[in-house]
């Protein structure tokens, strides 16, 4: 408990220096006040406000899960109506504490697991034992990650725990708890199904079966003449419908995009050149919505397959799996493979039977594979390149964002015209077009370490420089971290964003 008031204190200590560093003045108490001085800050100074709030919150979290294991324990089944829980008229401790938090019961309960997770038990003779899961209990009470991932975290290993091997279920915790300290809960419940496959590769067939057995598409036409479609598929069809209409939004993206390039007319009423014209003509604007363009790639979709003999999908749009060669070679393992753009892994029965299907490209870890280097005789990443580096990225390679290779294009790290930089893997980089240009425009420097990404922020927005891991999911759950990638290595590039 002395542990976790501290870190409380500390991360108060820390709110404290950041408001001061941000303001020339200490918080004026009041609401109005604290408004006007929030709304004063620098913007290096309202994040580094953010990272303290953060911070606090992870403090109090800590001291959350305690008292909730705490609660439960009090209030355990056996106690009955002597449990504290039922003396103070609820019905459990999750419903004691939501009241008190005015939270969700689904917020408490997380609570609870965490704290019964993390806190130490008794032995047969009474003997006090460590927690079932240290490497959660030590990064939640040093403020490392949030209740809510903790609760993913503990949630998953136990519920594989009977099935999986013992010491890859110690070295599957403390390589998610290093993962949650990086990642945001969207992006480590990906992590977390990855690695509840690895962990139970034998409840990921059954599991394929259960998915497969409940597909269905209804289709209901609602009194207005709508059509309404809801559907349940499979990861593996799921897959093929995604990257059908994926492609074809994409397309429909990239036109609008081009339509606002130099070429389009100018519809400055000053008469301003057309190069330098930087506004939008009205009739060529994309109204709309992703959702709506969506439906319309469906419907596109089925009108070409009932006659229409031109489709505007990229002929390159394929679904990619990816799996240990070892697994592809052997007709009894009962290992996993993944699908870009998909969560869920699949059984490598499935993927060994995929690997001969029309559209589909098994990219096998370990085998041999085309050449993909082509230094300075292509400027534009080939196919092969671009399936490579999406194995090395995971997608989008920006720390923690979580875009599939769909969504992504290759990028040069040292630029092809600047700096001559050659077209190999090993100066390339996967990126969503967003974080390219954010990369562009604030002179983010990236480095390749041991085949892992690293970027480094310009000294406005980080006057630490501190490196960030690129985001790879997979090889998150692979291979440790790299120690000391924020260091000059002789081993991998270090350019401005191209």
């Amino acid at each position: 408990m002395k542990n976790h008031f501290r870190l409380l204190r500390n991360s108060l200590a820390a709110l404290r220096m950041a408001w001061r560093g941000a303001l020339p003045a200490v918080l004026i108490p009041g609401a109005d006040a604290a408004a006007a001085a929030v709304r004063s800050m620098s913007d290096a100074g309202l994040v580094r406000v953010v990272d303290a709030l953060s911070a606090l919150a992870r403090a109090v979290g800590a001291l959350q899960v305690l008292v909730a294991g705490e609660v439960a324990r009090r209030s355990r089944p056996e106690l009955g109506a002597e449990g504290l829980a039922k003396v103070q008229g609820f019905s459990s401790p999750a419903a004691l504490l939501a009241a008190s938090a005015g939270a969700s019961v689904g917020d408490a309960t997380a609570l609870i697991t965490v704290g019964e997770a993390t806190a130490g038990r008794e032995s047969f003779t009474g003997e006090r034992m460590p927690s079932k899961h240290p490497f959660v209990e030590a990064a939640v009470a040093g403020g490392c990650i949030s209740v809510a991932a903790a609760a993913m975290i503990t949630r998953m290993l136990d519920k594989v725990a009977l099935r999986a091997d013992p010491q890859r279920l110690i070295e599957t915790e403390e390589t998610l708890t290093v993962a949650a300290a990086e990642l945001s809960l969207g992006g480590l419940s990906v992590a977390v199904k990855y690695a509840e496959g690895r962990l139970d590769a034998d409840g990921v067939q059954p599991r394929e079966d259960e998915l497969r057995a409940g597909r269905s598409l209804s289709i209901v036409e609602e009194k207005s003449g709508a059509v309404v479609l809801r559907g349940h598929f499979a990861p593996v069809e799921g897959a093929a419908i995604v990257g059908a209409i994926n492609a074809l939004v994409s397309a429909e993206l990239r036109r609008a995009r081009d339509a606002f390039g130099p070429s389009h007319p100018c519809s400055c009423p000053d008469g301003t050149p057309t190069e330098a014209c930087t506004c939008a003509d009205p009739v060529l604007v994309e109204q709309r919505t992703l959702a709506q363009m969506r439906a319309d790639a469906l419907a596109d979709i089925a009108r070409h397959v009932i006659g229409c003999e031109e489709t505007t999908i990229d002929a390159t749009t394929a679904v990619v799996v990816r799996m240990d060669v070892d697994d592809l070679a052997d007709p009894d393992s009962v290992g996993v493979a993944t699908i870009d753009g998909i969560a869920q892994p699949i059984s490598a029965a499935t993927a060994r039977c995929l690997a001969a299907s029309a559209g589909i490209i098994p990219l096998v870890l370990g085998g041999d594979s085309v050449p993909l280097d082509l230094g300075r005789s292509q400027r534009l990443f080939s196919r092969s390149q671009k399936i490579a580096l999406a194995e090395r990225d995971g997608g989008c390679a920006f720390p923690d964002c979580t875009r599939p290779p769909q969504f992504c294009d290759a990028h040069h790290i040292r630029w092809w015209d600047r700096h001559h930089g050659s077209t190999d893997i090993a100066n390339g980089v996967l990126l969503c077009s967003y974080h390219h240009h954010l990369l562009h425009r604030e002179g983010w420097a990236i480095r390749v370490v041991e085949n892992r990404t690293w970027f480094t922020p310009p000294v406005h927005i980080d006057p630490a420089q501190r490196p960030r891991p690129g985001n790879n999911l997979r090889r998150l759950l692979l291979r440790p971290m790299v120690p000391g990638a924020g260091e000059n290595d002789a081993g991998g590039a270090d350019e401005r964003a191209a």
